[in-house]
């Protein structure tokens, strides 16, 4: 059976288990979307700079993600896993990166929330198809990985590798409801989307500056007007021309031992048919007219 959203969904809470840096933002972002949010967390002083966090931010929040602010939801704190997940439709994992905690944790999870639940893993580096050894209903398992909201509100939803797929349609679409984008993440992959993009752009910064061919202010000024426009890269490479792009990376590849052949074989599978991007009407989008 496929999963849906409990019909009582905007009537219960989400609890957070972890009140750190990110743990409160999360726990902001829902209320200021009108959820109450319950947080745990084994400090004290944590637990109370989480509600601190939240009521003097949520207004805020709900101006910059633009969210009916005609209900805001409240904070309960707990010292007690148990009672803070009870009656949550959704429970955030959002502890420290250790990965035999987290594999107790889930576990835990799985035994104390509801039958109905979503476990979610804000994990950054280990994907939840490693926390799962403990859990008997790893369908209901998955990572939702938060950037840092509410300025950089993307959300990435990753399986667990059994987790039911219809779980992660309802999320992408009740999350927007918070003023959060969701992007899914088609196969596991450590580092998920864009932290593997963000990988790869801040180890070459830290070449070209290594290696003496730029100062660190030259590449941020250039990497303030090239961004500027916002052209993102798939629109951008279809704009360049994509036979272009593969005899650029054709080049750094005879330069640069050790370059994967997988983005050249991606190049090469749209060139071959004549998807050079605008200039033939179609490459990685479509351009009509």
């Amino acid at each position: 059976m496929s999963y849906t959203l409990p019909r009582d969904v905007d009537d219960r809470p989400i609890a957070i288990d972890g009140a750190g840096t990110l743990g409160r933002k999360i726990a902001a972002v829902y209320a200021a979307g009108g959820t109450d949010v319950r947080i745990f967390d084994v400090s004290q002083a944590q637990r109370d700079a989480a509600r601190d966090y939240v009521y003097e931010h949520r207004e805020q929040i709900g101006k910059t993600l633009r969210l009916d602010r005609s209900r805001v939801g409240e904070v309960a704190l707990f010292d007690d896993l148990a009672e803070a997940v009870q009656g949550a439709w959704m429970v955030v994992e959002a502890i420290p990166e250790q990965l035999d905690l987290k594999r107790d944790v889930f576990a835990q999870l799985d035994q104390l929330a509801d039958a109905d639940a979503i476990l979610a893993s804000n994990s950054s580096s280990f994907p939840t198809s490693l926390l799962i050894g403990g859990v008997k209903h790893p369908e209901r398992v998955l990572n939702t990985h938060y950037q840092q909201p509410p300025e950089l509100n993307a959300v990435e939803l990753m399986s667990c590798g059994s987790t039911d797929e219809s779980l992660i349609d309802a999320l992408v679409e009740k999350i927007p409801q918070y003023g959060l984008v969701p992007f899914r993440v088609r196969r596991e992959s450590d580092g998920f989307i864009f932290n593997r993009i963000w990988a790869a752009i801040k180890r070459e910064c830290l070449m070209v500056v290594d290696e003496g061919v730029a100062a660190p202010e030259d590449v941020d000024g250039m990497w303030a007007i090239f961004t500027a426009p916002g052209i993102p890269p798939f629109r951008l490479m279809d704009r360049v021309g994509l036979d272009v792009v593969l005899n650029i990376e054709e080049h750094y590849a005879s330069v640069r031992a050790g370059l994967p052949e997988g983005p050249r074989k991606l190049l090469h599978s749209l060139v071959d048919d004549g998807n050079l991007g605008v200039k033939s009407g179609r490459g990685f989008y479509e351009y009509p007219g």
